[in-house]
């Protein structure tokens, strides 16, 4: 494989990258001007290559996942973040937790976040659950709230999907205040977060509590949130509560 470089794991990507794909991409990904990814660039490698190219580049210096992170092409940048998401899990392991590195870790992630190079949905659900998530989950989490007081959708949508990490250890508490927070960002990869992690919670945690939200505010619910969280609930109640609005 040679040596583990940012340059390596970006050669590899380019012998599977695809042409064809890399339009279909760009396209799903909604790149055009004034669209949510305008100017982002693919080169046409799927989520099942890309993570079988990387799977070799474990131990990757976080240097050089910076420098991936960095990187004009959406391929490379989700390559570094599966790749950082390797090492935070290695860093995490209970026997000999490396604490120090998991710090690193997190604060080249959340650096990266705020230069704006996380910029992308998949991007970040595939990230922020992973590395902020479990660094949190038993810290204070005045970070995130931090995080969703910003005007960046992508910056807010890390903040909802790290909390994630809280839902599937039994938590809800910090997802509804955020969800509470963020009911009124009608943009729509924030609504489809608020409800997709709300919708989790009546699955994971309790349906009380997701029922308890949705009494004290699906009347000022957006369309798309109030679909999402209702999902999974029996259609009456899903009816009736689609019907508040």
């Amino acid at each position: 494989m040679g040596e583990l470089t940012a340059a390596a794991v970006q050669g590899e990507l380019g012998k599977v990258a695809d042409a064809v794909d890399a339009v279909q991409l760009q396209r799903f990904f909604k790149t055009g001007p004034g669209e949510y990814g305008a100017g982002d660039v693919f080169i046409g490698v799927r989520v099942p290559k890309m993570r079988a190219v990387v799977k070799p580049f474990a131990g990757l210096p976080l240097s050089e996942i910076d420098v991936l992170l960095d990187s004009a092409v959406h391929e490379h940048r989700l390559a570094g973040l599966v790749i950082l998401n390797g090492e935070m899990a290695r860093a995490m392991r209970k026997r000999g937790a490396d604490i120090a590195r998991q710090e690193q870790i997190v604060e080249l992630y959340l650096a990266a976040v705020r230069r704006g190079r996380v910029n992308n949905w998949d991007l970040v659900d595939a990230s922020a659950e992973f590395i902020v998530g479990p660094w949190l989950l038993e810290r204070p989490r005045a970070l995130l709230f931090e995080l969703a007081e910003q005007e960046s959708l992508w910056q807010r949508r890390v903040a909802l999907l790290s909390s994630f990490a809280f839902i599937k250890a039994g938590d809800a508490g910090t997802t509804i205040e955020l969800c509470e927070r963020l009911l009124s960002d009608k943009r729509d990869l924030i609504q489809k977060a608020v409800g997709w992690m709300l919708r989790e919670i009546g699955k994971r945690v309790d349906r009380s509590i997701l029922t308890g939200f949705l009494d004290a505010h699906a009347p000022a619910m957006g369309r798309t949130a109030l679909s999402y969280a209702t999902e999974h609930l029996p259609a009456e109640q899903r009816a009736h509560y689609r019907s508040l609005r």
